[in-house]
């Protein structure tokens, strides 16, 4: 079964060969570009332009930029007609979506352009949050864990979180009436708890409720206040969660910084400003829109910068002598290297039997240094 495929709606399936295609020869980057309020006050145009591909989360992004990867976890008509549509964005999705209707439409999901799907797994755990073994995209009922898997097996080695703050906090009014109460809040501490202290301490739903709380999202939507209050606890969960799989991504060579100000991953992952990240990019792969074209059509010159002696040479296959099986009387003794110089590499000993008292003694030959 292949980790990614198109399905069709007579559940005809297709392989799709995306594993690592967006790997190079130094660790790929990529956008993670989540919902949280603080994407607007980014730098969106810079980021937008930037060359690194945008993969973006449920509704984030909206009217700031169109990403190149998208991905879900929520049902399928919390989403736009225009992004199922769009032939420019692959999509990821689990196959439970496969036979979704696209909303404001009579076509299923599988019918759009460049979706793929995948089939979730459960199990994972945190030691082997990026494990090679497993074909399924890990299911911790979150879509930036998702993402963040996806982007993973894609090739993917440095991605930058912008607008993950995952965090919803009260309002500066809540917090006001909080405190008139002698109950203080923690930045980045679970509202939950939060809401806890200031219940105990007399203040009723009415004096919650109508102090509301900071903005949730960059785009136009909120969700009443104790879903909200759910949400947050979500987000403690899966940052905690990603914090425990610090391990698993280090070995496994992925990078996790945020661009997020303000972020509860800021804690535990490091934090870059957008701005430094974009300047980062344009040193490492270039600046698309400072870019020369006079003279390249007429260009007969070479344009490498590189003083370095470069030679591709063939790979080192190793020649392996067939070996019998030992024996008891068999003794061990190396023979005299026609090079002084030359130095013995057990993995290259070539052992030869020759005859000897009782049987066979044994000599090995060291390879001769190619002229």
């Amino acid at each position: 079964m292949p980790r990614f495929f198109r399905l069709a709606t007579d559940q005809h399936l297709t392989p799709a060969a995306w594993d690592g295609v967006c790997a190079g020869p130094v660790p790929a980057a990529c956008w993670m570009i989540g919902g949280g309020p603080s994407l607007a006050r980014l730098p969106c145009e810079d980021i937008a332009r930037s060359p690194a591909p945008k993969f973006a989360i449920n509704l984030a992004g909206h009217r700031l930029m169109r990403p190149n990867f998208w991905t879900a976890y929520d049902p399928s008509i919390r989403f736009h007609k225009s992004l199922y549509l769009d032939a420019g964005i692959v999509k990821f999705l689990p196959r439970s979506r496969a036979m979704d209707l696209v909303p404001e439409s009579n076509f299923k999901v599988c019918d759009c352009p460049q979706t793929y799907f995948f089939d979730r797994d459960p199990q994972r755990g945190y030691h082997d949050f990026l494990s090679s073994e497993t074909l399924g995209i890990v299911d911790w009922a979150d879509s930036l864990v998702q993402a963040i898997d996806i982007a993973y097996r894609l090739g993917f080695r440095k991605l930058y979180l912008a607008g993950c703050e995952l965090l919803v906090r009260p309002s500066r009014e809540l917090i006001a009436r909080a405190a008139r109460v002698d109950v203080t809040y923690t930045d980045g501490e679970p509202l939950a708890d939060f809401v806890r202290r200031c219940r105990a301490a007399g203040l009723n739903d009415h004096d919650l409720q109508a102090s509301q709380l900071e903005r949730q999202y960059h785009f136009d939507e909120e969700k009443p206040f104790e879903s909200a209050v759910r949400t947050d606890t979500h987000y403690f969960r899966i940052v905690q969660s990603l914090r425990l799989c610090r391990s698993a991504m280090a070995t496994a060579g992925l990078q996790l910084i945020s661009v997020t100000p303000r972020s509860r991953l800021n804690d535990f992952f490091p934090y870059q400003p957008a701005e430094a990240v974009l300047d980062e990019l344009r040193q490492e792969i270039g600046d698309p829109a400072c870019e020369p074209t006079r003279g390249l059509y007429t260009q007969t010159t070479d344009r490498s910068i590189t003083t370095a002696i470069l030679k591709d040479v063939q790979p080192p296959h190793r020649k392996t002598a067939q070996r019998k099986s030992p024996c008891p009387c068999r003794q061990w003794k190396p023979v005299a290297v026609d090079s002084p110089s030359a130095e013995l590499i057990v993995e290259e000993e070539a052992w030869q039997p020759v005859p000897g008292e009782g049987g066979f003694a044994a000599q090995f030959v060291m390879p001769r240094e190619e002229a």
